[in-house]
């Protein structure tokens, strides 16, 4: 198993730099950002998604970049909502998917990411993410979301990606229809099996969910194409006052029920064993992608900390291999 990173941590600075970093650091693969959300700040530098998509020789200079230092490039990621109720949003956001889909055809790599996004209800001008049944507009809504919106789109991307020979890993998100292992089948079943799962644990933790148990169910349904590795934190005190449904900033993390955290700062080495050896054990043995979003460590400290819980938990040999064969 490879320990990769999503490069949209270093926006900041240009993707040959940022590679330099990486792979200094010891890590093994990229993912890049590819619009919508994370941006494209990587890919423009060669040029941006279209230019790649038509030019062999860009394609080969970025696969040259990664490549001559080691590294594998894993996944684009287009975290956006292409079925946003503004029309210009959604345009945007599902170009930066389209291209996305072309981009990884070209380049081989076959696993494009992303959010399922989230429409409104009939008329309405804002994404709603319906959380409950009752009152009863709130289950028609979710109905015309599901049926009128996002099935048949997503059953004519499934088409579009099955013709490129690439999948779609929604990464399950509150605040998307598709925010836990229900919903990633649920669309999977209607839409088709191009479409599957980018799986982050820390978006389930404070829904409630037992990462280790989804691990096992989505992959009963081969739904796990690309694994996310971030960590959470549950605040036991703010969280037993106001349970975890909290709308407060990120940024304020005394006052907040949960945080996201850098792994092994949420949950321990052990946890992130388990973790390791669930994914082998239900046969994914390719790439943990980590994504910092720590409010309360700088980059450096975040991935320090990170590699150090996820070389112990990814054993560089072969599963079963014997200890005494170590050269």
């Amino acid at each position: 198993m490879k320990i990769g990173i999503f490069t949209a941590l270093f926006g900041d600075r240009p993707l040959e730099e940022a590679l330099d970093y990486i792979a200094g650091a010891g890590i093994q693969a990229v993912e890049l950002g590819g619009g919508a959300y994370p941006g494209s700040r990587h890919l423009d530098d060669f040029g941006g998604a279209e230019t790649l998509i038509n030019d062999e020789g860009k394609r080969k200079q970025l696969l040259h970049a990664i490549e001559s230092r080691g590294l594998e490039l894993t996944a684009i990621s287009v975290h956006g909502n292409p079925i946003h109720p503004n029309a210009e949003i959604a345009k945007d956001h599902y170009m930066a998917f389209h291209n996305a889909v072309l981009l990884a055809e070209k380049l081989g790599i076959g696993v494009v990411n992303g959010f399922s996004g989230c429409p409104s209800g009939p008329g309405g001008k804002n994404p709603n993410w319906v959380t409950c049944p009752w009152p009863d507009e709130f289950r028609d809504i979710l109905n015309y979301q599901w049926n009128e919106v996002a099935i048949p789109f997503w059953k004519e991307q499934n088409a579009f990606l099955k013709a490129h020979n690439v999948k779609f890993a929604i990464e399950a998100h509150p605040g998307f229809i598709v925010y836990n292992p229900e919903t990633v089948i649920k669309l999977r079943e209607a839409a088709g099996e191009q479409i599957g799962c980018n799986f982050d644990p820390s978006h389930f933790w404070w829904q409630g969910i037992d990462p280790l148990a989804a691990v096992r169910y989505l992959a009963q349904h081969g739904a796990i194409f690309h694994v996310h590795a971030k960590d959470t934190r549950i605040d036991t005190i703010n969280s037993g006052i106001n349970g975890n449904l909290d709308v407060k900033s990120y940024g304020d993390i005394a006052e907040r029920s949960w945080v996201f955290r850098s792994v092994g700062y949420g949950h321990g080495q052990e946890w992130w064993n388990d973790f390791v050896s669930t994914l082998r054990m239900v046969g994914y043995d390719w790439v943990l992608s980590i994504e910092h979003e720590d409010g309360m460590m700088s980059t450096k400290e975040g991935l320090q900390k990170a590699l150090q819980t996820l070389e112990i938990a990814v054993v560089k040999e072969k599963p079963g291999a014997m200890f005494w064969a170590k050269e």
